[in-house]
């Protein structure tokens, strides 16, 4: 005969409904505590995915969803730079896209693909004419690595015109894209080196926390880079990722349309946060590392 069992299924299905209760409670307090509006969201995208359709690959359908969560800015670069060549259309359409969809709300972040001719003449009519305050660069897409000549010079410009600079890792996860784009993700690694013969360069890796862990984002961290949390995962990860990291490197990050708002909403929610660090991570960090040196 089978010795009773210790813990029966009700006790279990009674303890986990305790748990996730205590989860929800700890989530609202936190919810309670963020300010009703200032959230900054460093790091959407307009245009459609090459590989598939998402649910708010309108701009319009983006807007309405970022202003019901109370975003209050929305960083948004173009889809299309990471497959087409015509960067300076792509670039004007995003300006004009941003001030007709989401005029004060959507901010709208240049393209530049280096591999290409004219783009110091690009990225320099992104800063005047277009009033762009950061870039979002591609390497891997574009063919180029920042251990390339190229890279420190596209860098060392973008920190001449006071431009911070975004570095998305990877745009997909390597076990569901496309064979036929097999892009690796982006090696961070030579940044370090970059960064001290560039001192007034300002970087946010984003999507970094799949390839970028431990020592080597510490690192850069120590740096003056910044990162966000829209591919952050585990359960409380914000609150674990900010027992290491410093709380002023992190900025409040969706990855929209390509990954779901709301899941960038719940790390937040489900992560034990005093006030300041809540305010830091929603705007705070953000308004800063985009203000102008």
């Amino acid at each position: 005969m089978n010795p009773p069992a210790l813990f029966s299924r009700r006790d279990f299905l009674a303890a986990t409904a305790a748990a996730a209760a205590a989860t929800a409670t700890r989530a609202r307090g936190a919810a309670a505590a963020a300010p009703a509006a200032g959230l900054v969201d460093t790091h959407v995208y307009l245009g459609r995915w090459p590989f598939r359709r998402a649910p708010l690959d309108e701009p319009a359908a983006l807007v309405a969803k970022l202003r019901a969560h109370g975003v209050t800015a929305a960083w948004a670069a173009s889809l299309d730079a990471l497959l087409h060549k015509d960067i300076a259309g792509l670039n004007a359409r995003l300006a004009e896209e941003c001030a007709r969809h989401g005029a004060g709300l959507l901010v709208p972040v240049a393209a530049l693909n280096p591999s290409l001719l004219g783009w110091e003449r690009e990225l320099r009519r992104c800063a005047s004419e277009h009033r762009m305050r950061a870039v979002r660069l591609h390497p891997n897409y574009h063919r180029y690595t920042l251990a390339d000549p190229l890279a420190a010079r596209v860098l060392g410009l973008a920190a001449e015109l006071g431009l911070l600079v975004q570095i998305p890792l990877l745009m997909e996860d390597e076990r569901t894209i496309h064979p036929l784009v097999n892009v690796p993700p982006v090696n961070a690694a030579p940044l370090a080196d970059l960064l001290k013969k560039i001192p007034a360069l300002r970087v946010q890796l984003l999507n970094a926390h799949r390839t970028l862990r431990g020592a080597p984002l510490l690192s850069l961290a120590a740096q003056g880079v910044h990162f966000d949390l829209s591919n952050l995962e585990g359960v409380e990860g914000v609150t674990h990722l900010l027992s290491q990291l410093p709380v002023q490197r992190l900025c409040f990050g969706s990855y929209a349309p390509v990954f779901y708002f709301e899941a960038a909403m719940l790390k937040l929610k489900e992560s034990v946060l005093d006030d300041a660090t809540l305010a830091a991570v929603r705007s705070a960090n953000a308004h800063r590392l985009l203000a102008r040196a």
